[in-house]
């Protein structure tokens, strides 16, 4: 008799029913009555794999033992087993033909090996739907099964088992790679697909499992002992498991689709905690918060054990990190770049009153989101000497560099909103180009072995060290460049990989944004890299960089604008000095053809600026002419830049320019920050589809009057305050009364921004309160007023500001006339992590820039969305927050942009308010202690000093603040202002934005990979 079982007619029931009561006592399967063979199935199969890991294929074979009449299970029509004991004197030959479902590979091996079977070899070939599986197995003596009753009830099992699965299956398939290097090799990589052909599964147990297999095997620690701290970061790695696999197969589908790509250049990434954001934005939030909560952990105190990525400094970097998201939801095919700091900015403290800066040590102890590539590095180079050689009738440029360093990947998956896109954040990290010199250190030269490798690595050491020396200046450049160079690289490369040799197609598969000036170096790199490196001719190069560059400004400030003095650039990038002065005097050349010798507007339009015996390169005006667009980030702001900084070109070239209004993405600054916010708003709109589309928060305003929503939503309000009253108490000490009007301004400490004049209103509210009798007082409005962000290092009028609050705020709150009617808090390190708490629990948001000043602010669009009334001037994006809003629905003072000049010319004449004087006065004379501290601080706004005019804001701010106290007053009145707020606030999500940039800028199509089978929803049906 033929060993080969291929048929199921050669075993009755009976024979299975031995097998399903023995396989439950340990017994092999067979007949009774004949005797074991030799190599048949072990009995020890079952005992000694199920102690510790429970197998799938186990349950499913011992759930039919328990009397599923399993010979009339039907499913898969295609399928076809045979167990083969013959034909090979080492294995036992199981070949399968079926339906190709995800997890049959491993279900077969789990089958298998649950049945007492060793799986020694497999083989995997996939034809279209199907797949054809070939096991080799022996028993657990190591010899193969050639007994014909135990091969006729292997395949029988087998059938019930792929038939069950064929019936049950629902999890989503992963997709096959079309563009993979081994098609010379198909039967690998069939084996490789079908070995990770299904996701990770997303149930409870799977999720809790993945966790603990962390805390084992990836930090080696015992899974019945492991604190918060390794609990998140096992957690983390869980989360970033399932961003991979989304990662992978996003990037995947990008290659085979190749649309073009957009790449957003931005020295700053301030992500904050990806832990929340991840798991609400793969929908897995309550997921994981009940398999922690069943492991003995609380999310919310491994949330806390995440410390904030150090990559960025205020708007300009977080702008970057909510675009990053909205071009995930949005499914655009994008990524960042910027730079992996090793200490980020710094972390401020404040030491009686005095910031001081420290190293911020986020890196210390890992950071599970990022995966290192050591395999993607590029050479950087800098300092040395440019040759020029003849190759074939051309000048050849040849660098020498004087120094090289070497940069380093680190991605970090960045998931979208209700899609399976998952995109990428590269950050470089400069590493040496030799480890270390070892020959220096043979020679005796220990320091200089050590030298090289730190001068490389100070590069990605600090974000934006102080530029007051030559050697800040160096540094920063330094920075600049080592981001744009690798990343440039990063991209040719990549676009080479579909293209070959060709760079035709590069401007319609490529679009490079630059977030303000500090990339810009990146367009001489670009003609560089293809004049030098890849062969192509000027003319050739320069159509491709103005085709593939659009730049977006942040400032209305000329001392904002960035400028690097010749000499230093000369000396840093020897050959790209050559190849901007070739930039400029092309360009030069094209002004005089269009108006003569104007050399006046021509010097004005130079990227050289010229003057007082120093020359320097102005950055933006080499990033205008560069780049195909050019956009402010405001309506007023894109005006502005028309009329005041780049009016000679908007002259020329109006065609450029562009507005792209700043946003927010709401799902971090709404949906999961304020989660009792979001679960009233999705319960009374009906929908959580707002998470995506915020217009639709425009159906709140039928509510605004309404006294039982109007109750629900004070109370959350409530909520949030003592949240924000408990961070207030850990940062300061200071109790504060969550009765009181919560007044915010949380912001970058800088003189436009007028943190001064807020101090000085507080002032002037304590000398009131001071006048008063205590019957007066007691009918004045309670005010807990907060004033956080970090100044410069090298910013000594901004820290000088930041003293005055901790003073004035030190004599206000051990007042005990006082008492709970005014505080003031100075919270130290403010960050995005402190602002998830300060902006759901604020009522009052001060933006109070002198007209003209501020670009845009995205703070503001924050508070309002959380339903927080602004204070504020008509500058930046309060313009448009008024216009969506209501005007009436904000506290609008001050002058307009358009007599701001005037004012300053006038200012040394201005009949300043006497009260305005008598705060200046109480400053300078030492009542908040520190006169000679201040002297600065109260000369910085006298006469023609006052620059930013606080003197003539003064009164009318005073008038602004009048009407917020009269109308917190009425709190159904300032209830319903603060609904309307968040119902007027759909303009400001960055899903707006980045459409807008995608469509007008970029030319970037959505790319939205094909979402699996069966998956499991993204986005909550109903509440978060």
């Amino acid at each position: 008799m033929s060993s080969v079982a291929s048929a199921p007619a050669a075993v009755g029931r009976a024979p299975l029913a031995n097998f399903s009561r023995s396989a439950r006592r340990g017994v092999a399967p067979r007949r009774a009555a004949v005797p074991p063979a030799s190599g048949a199935v072990s009995p020890s199969g079952f005992s000694s794999r199920g102690s510790r890991h429970r197998r799938p294929g186990m349950m499913i074979v011992q759930a039919l033992a328990e009397g599923a009449d399993i010979s009339d299970v039907e499913g898969d029509a295609d399928l076809s087993i045979v167990v083969d004991g013959d034909s090979d004197a080492q294995f036992t030959i199981v070949s399968i033909k079926a339906t190709n479902r995800p997890g049959i590979l491993q279900l077969m091996k789990t089958t298998l090996e649950d049945l007492g079977l060793n799986v020694e070899k497999t083989e995997v070939d996939m034809e279209g739907d199907l797949t054809a599986d070939t096991f080799y197995v022996t028993g657990d003596n190591g010899a193969k099964v050639d007994d014909v009753y135990d091969l006729a009830n292997i395949q029988q099992v087998i059938k019930v088992v792929l038939n069950a699965h064929y019936l049950k299956s629902n999890q989503g398939a992963r997709p096959k790679d079309s563009t993979s290097f081994l098609e010379t090799n198909p039967r690998q990589k069939d084996l490789l697909y079908s070995l990770m052909d299904s996701y990770a599964k997303n149930d409870v147990l799977s999720v809790q499992k993945s966790i603990v297999d962390h805390v084992e095997y990836t930090l080696a620690r015992s899974r019945y002992r492991f604190d918060d701290f390794e609990a998140y970061q096992a957690t983390s790695m869980s989360v970033r498991d399932r961003l991979i696999e989304s990662w992978n197969d996003t990037q995947q589908y990008f290659r085979e689709q190749d649309p073009k790509r957009v790449y957003y250049l931005s020295m700053e990434f301030l992500m904050g905690r990806s832990l929340t954001n991840s798991l609400f934005n793969l929908d897995l939030n309550g997921t994981y918060r009940e398999a922690l909560k069943q492991l003995g952990y609380e999310m919310e105190n491994l949330v806390e054990k995440e410390r904030d990525a150090a990559l960025g400094n205020g708007g300009l970097g977080r702008l970057a990190a909510c675009f990053l998201d909205s071009m995930a939801s949005e499914n655009l095919p994008a990524w960042g770049y910027g730079i992996r700091y090793q200490y980020g900015m710094f972390r401020q403290e404040v030491i009686e009153g005095f910031q001081h800066e420290n190293p911020d040590y986020w890196l210390n102890f890992g950071n599970p989101w990022e995966i290192e590539r050591p395999n993607i590095a590029y050479p950087i180079k800098f300092y040395g000497n440019v040759e020029i050689h003849e190759v074939e009738g051309r000048q050849a440029f040849i660098w020498n560099s004087g120094e090289e360093v070497t940069a380093v990947a680190y991605d970090t998956p960045i998931p979208g909103w209700n899609t399976p896109n998952t995109i990428n954040m590269r950050l470089w990290s400069a590493k040496p180009s030799r480890e270390f010199d070892l020959e220096s250190f043979n020679t005796g030269d220990y320091v200089q072995a050590i030298l090289a490798k730190q001068r490389a690595e100070t590069i990605s050491a600090v974000l934006y060290p102080d530029d007051r020396t030559y050697q800040g200046k160096e540094l920063r450049l330094k920075q600049q460049f080592f981001m744009v160079s690798a990343t440039l690289q990063d991209i040719i490369r990549r676009y080479l990989v579909t293209h070959e040799d060709n760079f035709d197609d590069f401007p319609d598969k490529v679009a490079l944004q630059l977030n303000d000036t500090h990339p810009t170096i990146g367009v001489p790199e670009l003609m560089r890299l293809l004049m030098d490196e890849h062969g192509l001719g000027w003319t050739k190069s320069w159509d491709i960089t103005t085709r593939v560059f659009s730049f977006t400004n942040h400032t209305v400030l000329p001392e904002a604008l960035e400028k690097w003095p010749v000499d230093l650039v000369e000396n840093v990038l020897p050959r790209h000095m050559q190849i901007i002065y070739d930039i400029n005097w092309r360009f030069t050349q094209e002004l005089r053809g269009i108006m003569g010798d104007d050399y006046d507007t021509i010097g004005r339009m130079s990227i050289i600026e010229e003057g007082d015996g120093h020359k320097n390169v102005r950055m933006a005006h080499l990033a205008l002419i560069a780049s195909h667009t050019v956009n402010g980030v405001a309506a007023i702001h894109s005006e502005l830049i028309k009329t005041t900084i780049f009016k000679d070109f908007y002259k020329i070239m109006p065609e450029k320019f562009q507005n792209k209004t700043n946003g927010v993405t709401q799902r971090r600054w709404l949906a999961f920050c304020n989660p009792k916010l979001s679960d009233l708003i999705t319960e009374t709109l009906g929908t959580s589809a707002w998470i995506k589309e915020l217009d639709l928060l425009s159906d709140l305003r039928l509510h605004c009057d309404d006294p039982a929503f109007q109750a629900k939503w004070a109370a959350v309000k409530r909520e949030n305050k003592l949240r924000l009253a408990q961070l207030v108490k850990a940062k300061t000490g200071v109790d504060v009364n969550p009765n009181a009007l919560f007044d915010i301004q949380v912001k970058r400490i800088h003189e436009y921004k007028r943190q001064l004049l807020n101090v000085m209103y507080i002032i002037h509210r304590y000398n009131a309160l001071k006048e008063m009798t205590p019957a007066e007082r007691e009918k004045q409005v309670d005010r807990v007023c907060i004033i956080g962000g970090k100044a410069a290092p090298g910013y000594d009028m901004a820290k000088r500001i930041i003293k005055l609050v901790s003073a004035v705020g030190d004599t206000v709150n051990k007042d005990p006339d006082i008492g709970d009617k005014l505080k003031l808090v100075f919270l130290s390190d403010y960050n995005v992590s402190s602002a998830e708490i300060i902006v759901p629990g604020s009522e009052l948001s001060q933006h109070i820039s002198t007209a003209g000043t501020e670009a845009s602010g995205t703070s503001n669009m924050k508070f309002a969305m959380n339903g927080c009334l602004i204070i504020g001037t008509m500058d930046g994006a309060n313009v448009e927050i008024a216009e969506e809003i209501g005007q009436e629905n904000m506290f609008i003072f001050g002058a307009r942009a358009d007599v701001v000049p005037s004012l300053r010319r006038e200012r040394e004449f201005f009949n300043v308010p006497p009260e305005f004087y008598k705060i200046v006065d109480q400053i300078r004379s030492g009542y908040f202690g520190w006169s000679d501290f201040f002297q600065p601080v109260c000369d910085a706004v006298c006469g023609a000093q006052d620059y930013y005019l606080l003197a003539n804001d003064f009164n009318d701010y005073i008038r602004a603040q009048e009407a917020v106290d009269e109308n917190y007053r009425n709190q159904a009145l300032w209830t319903k202002k603060s609904i309307l707020s968040v119902a007027g606030s759909g303009k400001f999500s960055s899903d707006r934005t980045i459409r807008e940039y995608a469509e007008d800028i970029w030319d970037v199509k959505p790319t939205k990979r094909p979402m699996p089978t069966n998956p499991k929803p993204y986005g909550p049906s109903h509440k978060m």
